[in-house]
């Protein structure tokens, strides 16, 4: 008897990390992606592990790729409040692990863009951050937009960045690791800190 569970275990774990049970899942996943998305770009893979919000407001380039645990959300409703979410990205993205990107406003990511670990991009909150705000508890607060997230291209983001509502980064920036950004930087900049701040500008 255990010699036959044994056997099943092994060959259970062989099937399903076999070439062709992954291409399978990959190929399910991105049927799926191409119906549901608003634009689902071509060689663009969704990760097994991965959480969508309404994918019909999120468009994705060509070639996008992300490791595990890709939750992307675009919140139309909350509390009764209606939002016109849009999340965009462009061609040629590469995300690594535990990227978390939501919107009830307009986030946009441009081409060439390079993600590490642990993301963090947002063009909302819970609350304004007002005296009104502390009559609810944190989780029932309406969601309120300071503006859009604008990414530019060939933008770098390194391990732990959060990236806040209202923020545009020019394109070529490179930004350090667990930096949190709260304002617009222009183009060619490396920036890093909390808050983040220009450390240099890149020049040719």
């Amino acid at each position: 008897m255990n010699f036959l569970k044994k056997y099943i275990v092994n060959f259970l774990f062989d099937v399903l990390n076999s070439n062709a049970y992954k291409t399978h899942t990959q190929n399910k996943i991105n049927e799926w992606a191409r119906k549901s998305f608003k634009n689902f770009g071509t060689n663009s893979n969704l990760p097994e592990e991965h959480c969508i919000e309404n994918p019909k407001y999120i468009s994705i380039g060509k070639n996008f790729s992300s490791l595990f645990h890709l939750r992307l959300e675009a919140w139309d409703h909350f509390q009764g409040e209606s939002f016109t979410p849009e999340i965009i990205i462009g061609d040629d993205v590469i995300c690594n692990s535990d990227i978390h990107i939501g919107a009830i406003n307009k986030i946009i990511i441009g081409n060439n863009v390079l993600m590490a670990s642990r993301i963090y991009i947002s063009d909302h909150s819970h609350g304004n951050v007002s005296i009104e705000d502390l009559e609810h508890v944190p989780a029932m607060r309406p969601l309120y937009s300071k503006g859009p997230v604008i990414i530019e291209d060939n933008v770098w983001i390194g391990e732990g960045v959060c990236i806040l509502p209202g923020v545009t980064i020019g394109e070529n920036c490179i930004i350090g690791a667990n930096s949190v950004v709260n304002k617009s930087f222009p183009k060619n900049s490396v920036i890093a800190g909390i808050p983040a701040r220009l450390i240099k500008t890149l020049e040719n």
